[in-house]
Parts: C-alpha cells; structure tokens; sequence
C-alpha cells in the first residue's frame, strides 16, 4: 500500500480570504474552522475523498524566500483562456517568474502572493 496526499497546509496571514479564493476556484466548501482561525476546505464530499483538502493555517510570519511547492489547477469544464479570464476576475494575478512565453501554462498568484500555475487541460471534465 503506498500513501498519498490528504491535506495540504498553506500558512497565510488571512485564511477567510483565500478560503473564499481557493473555494470559488475549485468549488470547494469550508469543512472545518478552528479557534485559532485555521480553516479546512475541500470538496462537498468532505475529508477522505480522491481529492485532498486544503488547510489554511494562520501565520502573521511572512515567509521566508520563495516556497518551493506550489498549485497546479486544470480546468474542468471550459477551455484554459475563459479558466483564466475566471481566476483573474476572482482576484489572481499574473506571476513572472521568467516564463519565455511558450509555456502551456499560466503562472499566476493566488490574493496573498502564493504561485500556482493553471495547465492547459489534461484532465477530463467530471
């Protein structure tokens, strides 16, 4: 049996926001809140599903240096330009991050600064 992922664990200054964010983006809900301000969101199902869930965990820290894991998102019902037109009304913005322009994705930054790429469609629609 091997592992696989769960949860995933961004530290962030205002986990309400990008529990908006993140939720509008991959139509997902807020499972869990904690006293602290920690959020959980993930999919309607809730925990355990194929998809992991996300924990906004709050941190008045900024980071130190660039992470080095980010977010890849695929579009699942429409084609890559309207996903990115939707993200960028939703409060991305676009990332340089020395792209050459021929890249098949998008780099962009999530409200705080955190990178994610939107790839152009490998996954099949559900």
């Amino acid at each position: 049996m091997a592992c696989r992922i769960s949860e995933l664990v961004l530290s962030c200054r205002e986990p309400e926001v990008l529990a908006r964010f993140w939720c509008e983006v991959l139509d997902f809900v807020v499972l869990d809140r904690e006293d602290d301000g920690t959020l959980e969101i993930g999919p309607r199902e809730g925990f355990g599903g194929p998809q992991p869930t996300i924990i906004l965990s709050r941190s008045d820290e900024p980071e130190k240096g660039k992470s080095r894991l980010h977010i890849d998102v695929n579009a699942t019902d429409r084609d890559q330009d309207a996903e990115l037109e939707r993200l960028l009304k939703l409060g991305a913005r676009r990332a340089d991050i020395g792209q050459t322009g021929q890249e098949q994705w998008h780099v962009l930054a999530d409200p705080e600064g955190n990178e994610f790429c939107l790839l152009k469609a490998r996954l099949n629609p559900l």
